[in-house]
């Protein structure tokens, strides 16, 4: 597992996402509501929407240009397509610094 630092958990406000280059990738980041982190691939499979911009409510991202739903911790498409996204690992150090993990279990 590769860690790399991205910015500040204070760079995405509660309730949003946003999306980092991450060695390569695009990798959109989300602070929901409940105060956890969530990564995903930032670029959903259908057509290439930005995820990081879509709404985030009970544990899905929405893609804001066809509607497609993605779980925050599978990365499935939660309408019965075959679609899904890489989930990657985020986490924020006690000083703010967001740090975003890409491989090892449970990511790509």
């Amino acid at each position: 597992m590769t860690e790399f630092t991205v910015g500040r958990i204070d760079d995405i406000p509660i309730g949003e996402g946003r999306a980092f280059a991450v060695d390569g990738t695009q990798v959109a980041v989300f602070r929901p509501r409940d105060g956890s982190l969530r990564a995903l691939a930032a670029v959903c499979p259908h057509r290439g929407g930005p995820l990081a911009d879509g709404l985030i409510d009970d544990g899905v991202v929405v893609c804001p240009l066809h509607g497609y739903t993605y779980d925050l911790c599978t990365g499935t498409e939660s309408t019965g397509s075959d679609l899904a996204v890489p989930v990657y690992q985020a986490v924020a150090d006690p000083d703010g610094t967001l740090r975003v993990r890409i491989g090892g279990p449970g990511t790509e």
